[in-house]
């Protein structure tokens, strides 16, 4: 499509106002999706460490606990 200037560019032929807000809607739409997606892997990630190191203390506890045990 060939335009006259820029002005007649934002004016998409008097679409403009439909065009450029769904170019908005769009862009805001994928900008929340990568932000939430971030932030979701960060909070999975730090889920993932602390539960490994409670894995880790629970695994030296019992150990631990076998060493100090009563043997028999």
């Amino acid at each position: 499509m060939y335009f006259d200037g820029f002005q007649s560019f934002l004016d998409m032929g008097g679409y403009g106002l439909y065009v450029w807000l769904s170019f908005g809607v769009s862009f805001l739409s994928l900008a929340w999706l990568w932000l939430d997606s971030f932030f979701s892997k960060k909070a999975l990630f730090k889920n993932v460490h602390a539960e490994q190191a409670r894995l880790a203390r629970i695994k030296v506890a019992s150990e631990n606990s076998e060493n100090n045990g009563v043997q028999v």
